[in-house]
């Protein structure tokens, strides 16, 4: 079953127990694979680019996050750490670090990697591999954490 579908049937379930934080939450990712969809002139949306979509909007939200709670308005980061948690409950399952560690080493083996200088050819493959499963930001760390 795609995101969509998912999405929609879960906005319903947000109408029907009014729960507006995760109704706000849910029609916008359901927007922006609306506008992907467009975008591709009605192609299917792979579950890739469903998985980055997802990242994105969680990453926009926890940059707003700290924005807000940089200038004192807890009230608006509260909601954008709300939208955050409802948006996180449509991707994958996230690796744990001993995890990532442990494909990081397969990556950097199969890859041939001895230093940082082959930082860019790692974070290629990593970033390919463990699309939806981990963040790019803990995989860099990781590589840069082994590779040194």
């Amino acid at each position: 079953m795609s995101l969509e579908i998912i999405i929609s049937d879960a906005i319903k379930d947000a109408m029907r127990a009014k729960d507006k934080v995760a109704l706000d939450a849910l029609r916008a990712v359901k927007s922006q694979i609306l506008l992907l969809k467009t975008e591709a002139k009605g192609a299917e949306v792979s579950a890739e680019q469903e998985i980055a979509i997802l990242q994105r909007m969680i990453k926009q939200r926890k940059d707003s996050y700290d924005q807000f709670m940089a200038q004192n308005r807890g009230d608006l980061a509260e909601v954008e750490e709300a939208q955050s948690k409802v948006i996180e409950k449509y991707l994958p399952q996230q690796m744990t670090s001993d995890e990532l560690e442990a494909a990081m080493k397969e990556i950097i083996a199969e890859t041939g990697a001895t230093s940082a200088k082959d930082l860019g050819k790692v974070m290629g493959t990593a970033s390919k591999s463990l699309a939806g499963k981990s963040d790019g930001k803990s995989i860099s760390e990781m590589a840069k954490k082994l590779l040194s």
